[in-house]
C-alpha cells in the first residue's frame, strides 16, 4: 500500500496544517509529495509540468522498496507563484531546502529534461554529500543555444518565437507541442488523445509567467561549466528521435563530459519517455538505484 509519509513544517496562519508544503528561503511555498519508505528517490520534473507527471514511475516503483519524493517547481501546479525565481541557482537552492528540510540522504536524484540542468547546478552548488547517484532523463544539458563554441545548438531566434507563442496563445502551443514530445508517428510511441489531453492540461496548470521564464532560461544556460560536478553514478537515458533535446546535442555530449556514467538509448524513442516508454523507464530505473 502507498504510504503518505507527513511532516509538519511552519506555514502562513491558512496552511499551517497542511503538511503537503515546505517552505523555501523566500518564504515560496511548494508542494510535494512523500510516498512510501527506504532510500530516497527525488524525482524532477521538466518545464512547466508539475510533480503528477512521476504518476506512472511512483504508482508502478513505490512498492519496490524506496521512498519517492515529487515536487512542484515555483510557478508550477499547487506552488506558489512568485514573480521571479526560475532561475537555475534558484531553483537548485529550492531542492538544496527540501533535501535539507526532509534531511535526505544518500539521495537518488532523477531528472526529466529541464531537471538535468536542475540537478547540475545542485551539484555545483552542493556537492553530491547528500547524494548517492543522478539519473538525467531526455536532458537539456550541457548547451542548448547555438554560439560560436556549440554550432549544432538550436538559433536564438527559434527560442523567441516560442515565448512569442506562448504569449499569443498558450494551450494553443501545449496542445500543438504534444505531438512532437510523445513522438506521434514513431512505431512505438503512440498514446491515447485523453493522455495527450493530460499533458496538456498539467502544463497549463503552471503560470504563464513561469512558462515563460523557464523556456527562456533553459534556452540560454549554458551548463558546460557544470558537468565536473557530476561525481557520483550516473546514468542517461535518451530517445533518438527527441527533437526538443536532439541525443547529439544533449545526451551524448553529457555522456561524455561525465566520465564513468552510462548512456541507455531508447530506439524510436522522443521526448515523453516516462509515458511512451514508462515500464522499459521503470525497469532501468529500478536496476540503476538498487545495483549502483
Amino acid at each position: 500500500m502507498l504510504k503518505t509519509v507527513q511532516r509538519p513544517i511552519t506555514l502562513s496562519a491558512n496552511q499551517l496544517f497542511d503538511r503537503s508544503f515546505i517552505e523555501m528561503r523566500d518564504g515560496t511555498t511548494l508542494f510535494f509529495k512523500d510516498w512510501s519508505t527506504g532510500k530516497p528517490v527525488v524525482l524532477i520534473h521538466g518545464c512547466v509540468l508539475g510533480a503528477e507527471m512521476w504518476e506512472y514511475q511512483m504508482t508502478a516503483l513505490s512498492s519496490q522498496g524506496l521512498r519517492y519524493i515529487a515536487c512542484d517547481k515555483r510557478g508550477c501546479a499547487r506552488s506558489s507563484q512568485p514573480g521571479d525565481g526560475c532561475d537555475f541557482d534558484t531553483l537548485a537552492d529550492d531542492l538544496a531546502t527540501l533535501i535539507e528540510q526532509l534531511d535526505l540522504q544518500d539521495v537518488t536524484l532523477v531528472a526529466h529534461s529541464m531537471g538535468g540542468g536542475e540537478i547540475a547546478r545542485y551539484l555545483l552548488r552542493y556537492g553530491t554529500s547528500r547524494i548517492a547517484r543522478t539519473v538525467l532523463i531526455a536532458t537539456i544539458t550541457p548547451f542548448l543555444c547555438k554560439t560560436a563554441d556549440n554550432p549544432n545548438g538550436f538559433d536564438p531566434s527559434s527560442f523567441e518565437q516560442t515565448i512569442a507563442l506562448l504569449q499569443q496563445d498558450r494551450p494553443h502551443y501545449f496542445t500543438a507541442m504534444a505531438s512532437s514530445f510523445f513522438g506521434d508517428g514513431l512505431s512505438n510511441s503512440s498514446v491515447s488523445p485523453k493522455m495527450t489531453q493530460w499533458l496538456v492540461n498539467l502544463a497549463l496548470q503552471a503560470s504563464p509567467w513561469a512558462a515563460i521564464q523557464m523556456m527562456q532560461v533553459q534556452s540560454e544556460t549554458d551548463f558546460r561549466g557544470d558537468m565536473s560536478a557530476f561525481t557520483v553514478p550516473t546514468l542517461i537515458i535518451h530517445g533518438d528521435h527527441d527533437m526538443g533535446a536532439p541525443i547529439a546535442l544533449t545526451g551524448q555530449k553529457t555522456a561524455d563530459a561525465i566520465p564513468g556514467s552510462q548512456l541507455k538509448v531508447y530506439e524510436g524513442a522522443a521526448h515523453g519517455l516516462f509515458i511512451t516508454h514508462k515500464e522499459q523507464l521503470n525497469r532501468d530505473l529500478l536496476t540503476f538505484i538498487q545495483g549502483a
